[in-house]
């Protein structure tokens, strides 16, 4: 499943010798990330971005092929039997990989009338990330909701949250709620950065933290270090791509590796997934992407 795609209808092979020259930043064979002293952050990547027409083991290859170890899945799930699970969990082992966070609800938090149709999709996921091991679940707004004021969808978003909590609750499982931008959802609720953190803020529960998406908070309003900075503590995962074309870093107008210095400097510990759109090689883009992070911080 396209993660864009999700988020529109939420509420209604081998490396080249220079890609595998990483210097200091090099992962071991066998290794799950580069040195753990030069990247403080785990890495991770959205494997909906990563050679969507190829098979489900091929594309585990390929970020495996890349030097990650931890991928976040978009409801691939969806269809597999129990073998499928059995079999895609035996090639993730084998590759090292852990599948770190999902995103598969149907519907959001923010619209109050769908409040137990959302915590049905939570508790059906919480069967699927106990089969594949995974610790997190992405939950979305939803879109604006015809003539419910703004106030009343914030609430929703604060209410639905903790609820969700309450099934989450010392089960290991963490929720991220993520921001859309408005070029990409022109009618998603959720597309303020301040307003995300605000809404974290009044949850206050430690499984509950934002996914800090920095491709679509460039495109809200970008003041991305300064929301960090302030905010740390409220981020669980952060999602890289460039602005504009959601293609790797380095290719448009964000920063990254001020962002990569900033993170190490806040003793960002948590996950960084790269979610962008590679030009080229995927696997090549994804070691260079891996290298400058390892660089940078």
């Amino acid at each position: 499943m396209n993660r864009r795609h999700f988020s529109k209808t939420l509420a209604g092979a081998a490396l080249g010798s220079a890609a595998l020259s990483l210097g200091r930043c090099e992962a071991a064979p066998g290794t799950a990330q580069p040195n753990p002293s030069e990247v403080p952050f785990k890495l991770s990547v959205m494997l909906w971005t990563i050679l969507p027409n190829f098979p489900f083991e091929a594309r585990l290859e390929k970020v495996a092929a890349a030097g990650y170890h931890a991928v976040e899945l978009v409801g691939e799930y969806a269809q597999w039997t129990e073998d499928d699970f059995r079999r895609y969990n035996r090639k993730r082992a084998a590759l090292g990989i852990t599948f770190d966070t999902t995103a598969g609800l149907h519907h959001g938090v923010g619209d109050p009338a769908a409040r137990e149709a959302f915590l049905a999709d939570l508790r059906k996921e919480m069967e699927t990330m106990q089969k594949i091991e995974c610790p997190a679940v992405i939950v979305m707004s939803g879109n604006v909701v015809p003539g419910l004021p703004a106030e009343a969808q914030h609430a929703s978003c604060v209410e639905g949250l903790k609820r969700a909590a309450e099934i989450v609750e010392g089960k290991g499982v963490t929720l991220f709620l993520e921001n859309i931008d408005l070029e990409e959802n022109p009618h998603y609720y959720l597309w303020s950065v301040p307003e995300a953190f605000k809404i974290i803020e009044e949850v206050n529960h430690p499984q509950i933290k934002f996914l800090y998406d920095l491709f679509h908070a460039q495109i809200s309003g970008g003041n991305l270090i300064a929301n960090l900075q302030r905010h740390a503590d409220k981020v669980g995962l952060i999602h890289i791509a460039d602005v504009p074309g959601r293609h790797q870093p380095g290719t448009g107008e964000i920063n990254y590796r001020n962002i990569y210095k900033k993170l190490a400097e806040l003793k960002y510990q948590h996950y960084v997934a790269m979610e962008f759109l590679p030009l080229g090689d995927p696997v090549q883009a994804l070691v260079h992407a891996r290298q400058e992070a390892c660089e940078a911080a």
